[in-house]
This record gives C-alpha cells, structure tokens and sequence, in this order.
C-alpha cells in the first residue's frame, strides 16, 4: 500500500486528472480501507501541502479524500476523516469549519461523539473543530445540551471564552430554517435565497409622507457591526457592501418607509429614478437572519463563506448591529431587540446593484420608529 501510495504522490504535478485517482479512493473506502484514504491525503500533504494553493492537483484530490472520509457513513470513516483533517488543520483555520459542517450534515449526531470523546489514538480533534461541530449541529436542531457524549463539552464552560461560546446552545426564535448544504462525495450544493426583493407584502408608498432626517449615526464600529454578514463578499470577492444607520425627526409610518429610504441618500440607491421607486416589503425577523446567515455561511460569487457556525455568529452580529443592540449585549438581549423591530428588505435598479444573484438590501427600524439601520450588499461573478 505504501507503495502504491509514494507512486501516486510522485505523479501528482503530471497528472492533466484526478479523477482516476480519486474513483481508486472511492472504491478502497467502499471496500472498508479507510486508513488507505486517510494515508494517502496525509502523504499528499506531506509533500505538497506547503505550495497546495498552487498546485491545483493537490487541491482537487485532498478535498476530495477529505469529503470521502467526513461525509461517508461509518465510525472508522469518521475517525480517519479527523486524521486526515489533523495534518493541516493548523495551518489551515478555515479547514476546521468545514469538516464540521460536512459532519455535521452526514452523521447522526450519536456517530459524532468521538469528536468530543477523543476516541482513537487517531481521533482527537481540536477545540476550534469541536466548537465549530457544537454550532453546525445546533443549527440542524441537535440538543447538544442533552446529547450523551457531546453535552459534556457543549455544556462546560472552559470554551466560555471561545468567539462562538457567546451563541446559545438552541436556535433563538428567528432562525427559522437556516439554508444549509447537503453534501455528498462528489460535492455539495446549498440555496441562494437573496435576490430580488419584491416577494414579501410590498409597502404601499405615500406620495405625501415626509420625514425628517436628523443625523447619521453611523459610526467605524457600527458600520462593522452591520456588515459582519457580507463582510466576506468584499474580503473575499467583487462584492460592495453599505452599513448605515441614521436618527428620523419623527416616528416614521409604515406608509412613508420607501420615501423615507429615498431620503437617505444611500448610495445603493443612488440614481434611482421617481418613475422606479425601490421595492420595499415588510419581512418577519425570520427572513432577515436567513438572508444575512447564507450571506455569511456560504459567501458571494468566489468564495466559500464562513460555514455555518461563524456564518452563524456573523449572522447574529449583523442583526444586533441593525436592531440596535448594545455593543456588548447578550445573545438574550440580541434577541428581544431583534424580535421588537420591524424588518424591510429593499431592492431597486440601480447601477450599485448587480442583479446577478447576490443582493442583499435590509432595513431595521427599532422600537419607537425613530431610529433605521441600513445594510446593502451585492456581488457578481
């Protein structure tokens, strides 16, 4: 086996396919050889794991040998997958979310306890894997707090200073059916549910309405705050990205919100003419956190996104930013604010907006009716 594997290793930059060598894979793992899969991915790493981003041989096949082992069912396929993973996970942060969303959405979460267990001299896996791995189950509506063999390091308060140790243990009551990949050994596939805007109860404008702007409030902080969400599809991509929030000189009608967005002079919808106002809808909280999560888990036109407990925590920043939330509020506190505003997305044709298949346009107005977040994005390919 060594053998076969050092002959595969050293053709690896000749090959113009891997799909030879990857069907070979498939086929040892259906035969039971799990180790032979994980020992190839380690010797492939080994070599080529320092010039791997260049190498594109490398990045198909190890992918590949990697989803084989993580998405296939059985507990030796699960433990060689955590192998596998090891070697390159400290170089490699966002490695750890992604096993965890392909565990996450293969095994039963009985299945994953060895990530949590140890199990295996093989096995073990890192803090950042199992706090990502606590969050990708939450979101699939796993009780990890009862969970036998999960509860006890989900519960404990040792990760308390984790960044995703702030999220509660159970989805909060506006996270609706998180837009969440399927995978499988060839792939994977996820929805895009952002796009046009014009699907919700659309706000009937008054042509007379009028509010009065009395400042912007947007501040460094706040502005990132608003964009955790999308922040990826700038970093990351082509996208463009407003995060605004403004204080009204009165409370604002529900019949005066597309004229008062109009008055504020975002640049998303700069240029639009009289003849084309905004679409503006009402949408539940619901809504909202489904549009800023995929934004966050599965990113813009040519990236990957944060996965779904970063997405997750991204997610929440972007509606505590919009609702207004204190700084350093709790995931409670979040809530309750979220919950007690009322949600707009807008959308319009304007030259800011690419139509393509990412746009995002939200507005939060907070209890009172007095205060408004703005946040915008769009991305093309």
């Amino acid at each position: 086996m060594a053998e076969k594997i050092e002959k595969i290793v050293a053709k690896l930059p000749r090959m113009k396919d891997v799909s030879k060598v990857a069907g070979l894979a498939e086929l040892r793992l259906a035969e039971g050889d799990a180790t032979f899969v994980a020992d190839l991915g380690i010797a492939l790493n080994g070599k080529y794991g320092a010039e791997g981003d260049s190498l594109w041989q490398y990045r198909s096949l190890f992918g590949t040998l990697l989803r084989l082992l993580t998405v296939t069912p059985g507990q030796e396929n699960i433990e060689q997958g955590l192998r596998l993973a090891a070697t390159t996970e400290s170089s490699k942060r966002s490695q750890s979310r992604h096993v965890a969303s392909l565990l996450a959405s293969s095994h039963p979460p009985q299945d994953l306890a060895v990530v949590f267990a140890g199990g295996s001299s093989h096995a073990r896996a890192s803090e950042e894997l199992r706090a990502c791995l606590v969050h990708e189950l939450v979101l699939r509506g796993v009780d990890v707090a009862e969970m036998p063999g999960i509860a006890g390091w989900a519960t404990s308060p040792h990760w308390g200073h984790h960044p995703l140790g702030w999220l509660p243990l159970s989805l909060s009551a506006f996270e609706e059916e998180p837009g969440l990949p399927s995978y499988h050994a060839r792939g994977g596939s996820w929805s895009i549910p952002y796009g046009r805007s014009d699907d919700g109860p659309q706000t009937a404008p008054d042509g007379t309405a009028h509010v009065s702007l009395t400042a912007e409030t947007t501040t460094d902080a706040v502005a990132e705050a608003l964009a955790a969400a999308v922040s990826n599809w700038s970093e990351e991509s082509n996208g463009r990205i407003e995060a605004r929030t403004f204080d009204l000189g009165e409370p604002v009608r529900v019949t005066a919100v597309p004229s008062m967005l109009a008055s504020l002079k975002l640049e998303s919808l700069r240029g639009l003419k009289a003849s084309d106002r905004a679409v503006v809808s009402s949408c539940p909280a619901a809504q909202a956190w489904r549009l800023v999560f995929a934004a966050a888990s599965t990113g813009g036109a040519y990236n990957h996104g944060l996965r779904g407990a970063y997405g997750r925590l991204a997610a929440w920043r972007s509606l505590a930013g919009l609702s207004g939330a204190a700084v350093h509020a709790s995931a409670a506190e979040v809530e309750q604010q979220v919950l007690e505003c009322d949600w707009y997305s807008f959308g319009a044709a304007t030259k800011w907006f690419e139509r393509v298949a990412w746009d995002i346009g939200l507005a939060a107005i907070a209890p009172g009716r007095r205060q408004v977040a703005v946040l915008a994005a769009t991305d093309t390919d």
